[in-house]
């Protein structure tokens, strides 16, 4: 029997996907769990593994076009089974509707995405060296460098190990217009202990009433968000948390831990949340209209700013993993979010989310819920201030958290309970080692 192959739904934001190369020609044999295609997203390039065994009897969907979630891009059948004739899918904002979801047919992102292969000349590779002919781009790069025409053998990359990046794409200038562009005399030899010119975005402000054209993550990033908050009634509680035993525990297993162990605070963080969210389900649950979908894994995201906008992986199952792993989990999850390989199910799978801004000394802040969510925390910066203890004033380190709560899901009082769970393992966090 033919099984219908659709493009999934690899988290909630995704409303359409590339897939960037096939990996089986029509009539190959496919075994259940093998890797067929690269597909990419605004936000990555992921492998697509095979869900059940077979023979890859027609591929729709051509390779470098667009297709919305849910339309068919090919079909396994069963050895000696003939294909069954399909249209070829509906590009994306040709007119279709883009799926809700991914229907049974939909494939599942492997475990090691691998680099994605060139789909025009001179596009890009992810991961190892470029080989002849390739050059090292991230995904949102080659996305921008088809849409303006532009060769990416020509442009240099100033990220890690030359990788081509959104703004080198979009400071590239072609010879031509560099050369016209230059003018008749040489400038004069700059003094050795001149400042070096301000490079990048940030040394040529835009001017008044010029455009500024909003990448596909961007867009992405300002439908969720408007989303969010016309559907979800957002309230916030704040609490502020003694950290000075969390921060010494740290120190403590910092000194013993390995290098790729180390723990951040974000660490302490979403450990708390994970031990807070097994006494309170409600808040690892999906609204879901006439009922709470409870959820049994703790799948945790963490907002990661990327130079493209935000994205919300997350750690999967916290509630199994010590302190150490969640750790070696996060630093993981963030070096292959900046490279473009995370994995399907980090999108789409993530039932509880942190945003932590600590790193830029903000003190508190609001978030705004990532649907289907039921909450996120807002975690600011551990700062030294005076406090009261026992009538005695003294230097604590304190950090202000604040919990962002879709009013469908819970009321007041259970958010506060919640936060205050939070709080309490993070003023005696001895249970954190347990």
């Amino acid at each position: 029997m033919a099984t219908n192959v659709v493009m999934p739904q690899m988290g909630y934001d995704m409303r359409e996907g590339t897939v960037v190369r096939w990996h089986k020609a029509e009539g190959e044999t496919v075994n259940r769990g093998e890797v067929i295609a690269d597909i990419e997203t605004d936000k990555a390039t992921v492998e697509f593994e095979a869900y059940t065994g077979g023979v890859l009897g027609r591929i729709v969907a051509e390779a470098g076009v667009a297709v919305p979630v849910g339309e068919l891009i090919a079909i396994i059948t069963e050895p000696g089974e003939a294909a069954p004739e399909a249209p070829a899918p509906a590009a994306a904002g040709s007119g279709g509707t883009a799926g809700t979801g991914a229907p049974a047919g939909a494939m599942a992102a492997a475990a090691s995405p691998a680099p994605a292969a060139a789909t025009t000349a001179g596009a890009a590779t992810d991961g190892g060296p470029a080989g002849a002919g390739e050059v090292r781009a991230s995904p949102i790069a080659r996305r921008l460098a088809r849409e303006k025409g532009i060769d990416l053998a020509l442009v240099t990359g100033t990220g890690p190990n030359g990788r081509i990046t959104e703004r080198d794409v979009n400071n590239y200038r072609p010879a031509a217009e560099v050369v016209a562009a230059a003018p008749a005399m040489a400038p004069a030899p700059v003094a050795a202990d001149a400042a070096p010119p301000a490079v990048g975005p940030a040394a040529v402000p835009a001017p008044a009433g010029s455009r500024i054209e909003l990448s596909r993550m961007r867009q992405t990033i300002a439908r969720v968000t408007a989303d969010s908050k016309s559907t979800a009634p957002h309230f916030y509680v704040t609490a502020e948390v003694d950290m000075g035993k969390a921060m010494a525990l740290r120190r403590e297993v910092n000194d013993a831990a390995a290098a790729a162990n180390r723990v951040s605070v974000n660490d302490l963080m979403v450990k708390a949340c994970a031990l807070a969210l097994a006494k309170h389900p409600k808040f690892n649950s999906f609204y879901r209209g006439d009922y709470l979908q409870v959820n049994g894994a703790m799948n945790i995201g963490i907002a990661i700013a990327l130079e493209s906008g935000l994205i919300l992986p997350g750690v999967s199952n916290c509630e199994r993993k010590s302190l150490l792993e969640i750790a070696a989990a996060t630093k993981d999850l963030i070096s292959r979010a900046n490279s473009g390989a995370l994995r399907n199910e980090e999108y789409s799978e993530t039932t509880f989310s942190i945003s932590n801004m600590g790193m830029f000394d903000v003190e508190s802040f609001t978030a705004i819920i990532y649907p289907p969510h039921a909450a996120i925390l807002a975690v600011g910066s551990v700062k030294e201030q005076p406090v009261a203890r026992d009538g005695q004033l003294g230097i604590g380190q304190m950090m202000k958290a604040t919990l962002s709560t879709d009013h469908r899901v819970a009321d007041g009082a259970e958010a506060a309970q919640f936060l205050m769970e939070i709080k309490r393992t993070l003023e005696n966090p001895v249970s954190l080692l347990l």
